[in-house]
């Protein structure tokens, strides 16, 4: 008679496995940038697989209008375009570990 812990304890070295995995490829993505932007490159935001923001870049002539109402507006939006990005980014990364399933919680 097999013992029904056999089983379980394959289960639990294929799920240590996957999650080993899934750990290297975030530190993987982590190196790698996305950038967003907004207002046809008025602003660009770039970001990391971490969501980490790098930097943003703002044309000079942005600043000379004095609108500092759409220029916030314009950093948001290039923010959350870079950050969409990434995560995107992240879920595809993901793909490979995941054999394409949708892990709830998993980017």
């Amino acid at each position: 008679m097999k013992s029904p812990f056999g089983n379980m304890s394959n289960i639990l070295k294929q799920a240590q496995a996957m999650q080993e995995q899934m750990a290297r490829v975030q530190e993987q993505a982590a190196s790698k940038t996305v950038s967003g932007t907004a207002g046809g490159g008025i602003v660009t935001v770039t970001v990391n697989g971490a969501m980490d923001v790098l930097s943003v870049k703002i044309d000079p002539e942005a600043v000379k209008a004095g609108d500092v109402d759409m220029l916030q507006d314009l950093v948001v939006a290039a923010s959350n375009d870079a950050l969409k990005k990434s995560r995107d980014m992240m879920a595809e990364e993901m793909k490979s570990v995941t054999g394409g399933m949708k892990i709830p919680g998993l980017f």
